[in-house]
């Protein structure tokens, strides 16, 4: 003889199954550990420090053309 299924419960068993593979796929897209935002940050500094050191002060430049 065949068993008696619940259909209720196959369906939660596949949305808990399917909400778990979203979650998961979340996780690898959105997710990122303390160490790569640390260094994504530093990053970001290391190049703003560079942009601004290499920064021309246009107000020098005026003054020695006479503008």
């Amino acid at each position: 003889m065949n068993n008696i299924v619940s259909l209720k419960q196959v369906r939660r068993r596949r949305e808990k199954v399917e909400q778990e593979a979203r979650a998961a796929e979340n996780r690898r897209k959105h997710g990122r550990t303390k160490a790569e935002r640390l260094a994504a940050a530093q990053e970001a500094q290391r190049d703003s420090q560079r942009i601004e050191a290499h920064r021309m002060e246009t107000d020098k430049i005026d003054e020695k053309e006479g503008r």
